[in-house]
């Protein structure tokens, strides 16, 4: 039975919105709807002169460090190698030399020194090379290398060892994921490229290696083989391997990674949200994802042959995120909002990396829009729309088929958009990867959190939770898009490894069914053996900032009402169910990828049996209210 009052009103502040404190942001784009191309060149040139000379000029000392610029940690790593990327990607922009008093080549040089001492290793030597490569080719004429003497050249040259975390004997990296085999592969081109790599049989194997998932005809890449972990990762790797082989003159992988961009470009396209967003799930979330649709623009300018939509409507996508990420940034504080109340973000951007986040920023922008301008001024595109063209559609995309299928589901039906991934978590039962509608309006994953995001937690007597993710043992798409059916045979159990799978005699047949603005999920369990659920849990985590109960003849609806829309949600089962809405506060499961989850809608029961061979059901629909967009 329904435990509830009559009549529940929650309400709660609103989290703020981004900053939209100085600046031009959002002045580009006039009544019309269009955004003027020069305008929105002069706008990202200012911002950006601004703000990289107020960091540069907080920067008293490199020897040591400092602990913080403006305010921000800068201790953590690639901190300084992505500040030397900034540095260089705007002098390339803007054109100068110099910036707050400082010459830019040897500050450039002396933040690579830095790195040197700190034994940084990974994206830190990414970013060191390809600032390098920002003042020449030639090494003859670049100006960083030219303001070194031969001992600092030295110690320069042995920062850009790959080895320090790639073994080419083994032809792997030491100890990571697998999307820094792209990072190892792009130091090694690069390095070649500038002459300061002499050792072409380990210039080919890694780019070999790297290529592996494309080999045969892959599209995606698993960062975590064999877990199947798709994520975001999948297509920054796969850019990274084409300009790994671009420098390096390897048609062979060129030709081997071709057909992933395609596909690849094409899902991300189907992904983008209104406001810019690409990937809505997995572990770089945020202003990673806005950032992303940056660098994936630009790739397309300069990648014609991998466009899934003219430049134009590529470049409304551009400037989304572009002025979602110039209205989060403080101008007073002089950063990105990432640790804002009520923003999530993994482990692994911690405080001491806060200002590494904000310079990272910069940096993509310098280089993004430098591609940008390029393409627009060669096809001559002046103007463009301000909004992202945004079809209906519904289909699914596979990642991997065979014994534990992976892949992604994708809706947009009026104000009913979301991506559904079907995919391997870093660890099992994390939010940000579960079989939910992530970016559905007015729902959020607190991140990375083992939480039951859509997903029932059921806890076995013997103190197990099973999470039916980590891919699926089926998986049916439906012939019009506007259906799926997954079933999980080996569950994923929290607490365990990541791709750690276990066979409880428990099948669980899941039906997701979209009609109109409605998405319903279904969930058929049946059992081999008489076996009783110590607990069952599952929650809807909501941006709303009020909540509405009411009761249609007994059965409860509550009504999610948040900035934009309302999202509304009914649930039964074959058991009886608690429910609650409960604040999250300012604890963990209430902070989003982009902004607060302040109320959460959770159904518990206690209990549940189910007997050998007859099937439980319960379901749960959410229906979308607002404007299409």
């Amino acid at each position: 039975m329904l435990r509830a009052p009559l009549l529940l009103l929650l309400t709660c502040s609103l989290l703020a919105p981004p900053s939209r404190a100085g600046g031009r942001q959002g002045g580009t784009a006039n009544q019309g709807g269009t955004v003027d191309a020069a305008a929105l060149g002069d706008e990202v040139k200012e911002f950006l002169g601004v703000e990289v000379a107020a960091h540069l000029a907080d920067i008293k000392s490199l020897d040591p460090p400092p602990s913080s610029v403006l305010g921000a940690g800068s201790s953590g790593e690639y901190t300084w190698g992505t500040w030397a990327r900034a540095l260089a990607a705007y002098a390339e922009l803007s054109g100068q030399r110099t910036l707050a008093g400082r010459d830019l080549a040897r500050t450039v040089g002396e933040v690579g020194l830095l790195e040197y001492r700190l034994k940084s290793t990974r994206f830190s030597q990414l970013y060191c090379v390809l600032a390098l490569r920002h003042f020449g080719r030639d090494l003859e004429h670049n100006a960083v290398w030219q303001s070194l003497n031969e001992e600092e050249k030295a110690s320069w040259r042995k920062l850009l060892d790959v080895s320090a975390f790639y073994d080419p004997k083994a032809q792997k990296v030491i100890n990571l994921p697998e999307n820094y085999l792209g990072v190892a592969a792009r130091i090694a081109s690069v390095s070649y490229q500038l002459g300061l790599l002499q050792d072409r049989a380990l210039l080919d194997g890694v780019i070999t290696r790297a290529a592996r998932p494309f080999a045969g005809g892959g599209l995606y890449a698993d960062d975590a083989p064999p877990t199947g972990r798709f994520d975001r990762y999948s297509n920054e790797y796969a850019r990274f391997v084409w300009a790994a082989a671009e420098d390096a003159g390897r048609k062979d992988v060129l030709d081997a990674v071709r057909p992933s961009l395609k596909a690849q470009m094409r899902l991300w396209w189907d992904l983008v949200q209104p406001d810019g967003y690409g990937y809505a799930w997995g572990r770089s979330l945020g202003v990673v994802s806005y950032e992303d649709t940056l660098e994936i623009v630009a790739f397309l300018a300069r990648n014609p042959e991998f466009r899934p939509a003219p430049l134009a409507e590529l470049a409304a996508a551009y400037y989304r995120a572009w002025n979602w990420l110039r209205r989060d940034y403080d101008v007073k504080q002089h950063k990105l909002s990432v640790f804002a109340f009520g923003r999530g973000n993994y482990s692994y951007i911690s405080p001491d990396r806060e200002w590494q986040q904000t310079t990272s920023f910069f940096g993509k922008a310098a280089l993004a829009h430098v591609l940008f301008t390029e393409a627009l001024a060669k096809e001559n595109l002046k103007q463009f729309p301000a909004a992202i063209p945004r079809a209906d559609l519904a289909r699914f995309e596979f990642f991997r088929r065979g014994e534990r299928q992976a892949g992604v589901w994708l809706v947009r039906q009026g104000p009913l958009y979301f991506t559904l991934p079907l995919t391997t978590g870093t660890k099992p039962g994390v939010a940000d990867y579960l079989p939910a509608p992530h970016g559905l309006p007015g729902f959020a994953a607190p991140v990375e959190q083992v939480y039951p995001a859509l997903v029932p937690f059921v806890e076995l007597a013997d103190g197990r939770v099973l999470v039916a993710a980590d891919g699926a043992d089926e998986i049916e798409p439906g012939p019009d898009g506007k259906s799926l059916r997954a079933v999980w045979r080996r569950w994923a159990v929290s607490g365990t490894k990541a791709g750690q799978l276990e066979d409880p005699h428990v099948t669980s047949e899941v039906v997701w069914r979209v009609e109109g603005s409605t998405l319903t999920r279904e969930e058929t369990l049946k059992s081999s053996a008489d076996v009783t659920f110590k607990s069952w849990r599952v929650a809807v985590p909501t941006t709303a900032a009020r909540s509405e109960v009411s009761f249609d003849s007994g059965r409860r609806r509550d009504r999610f009402v948040f900035e934009g829309g309302a999202l509304e949600v009914s649930a039964t089962a074959d058991w009886p169910l608690n429910v609650s809405v409960q604040a999250a506060g300012g604890g963990p499961t209430g902070r989003g990828a982009r902004g607060g989850v302040p109320l959460h809608l959770v159904y518990e029961a206690r209990d549940v049996h189910l007997k050998a061979g007859e099937a439980a059901r319960w379901r749960i629909t959410l229906k979308a209210e607002g404007e299409a967009r």
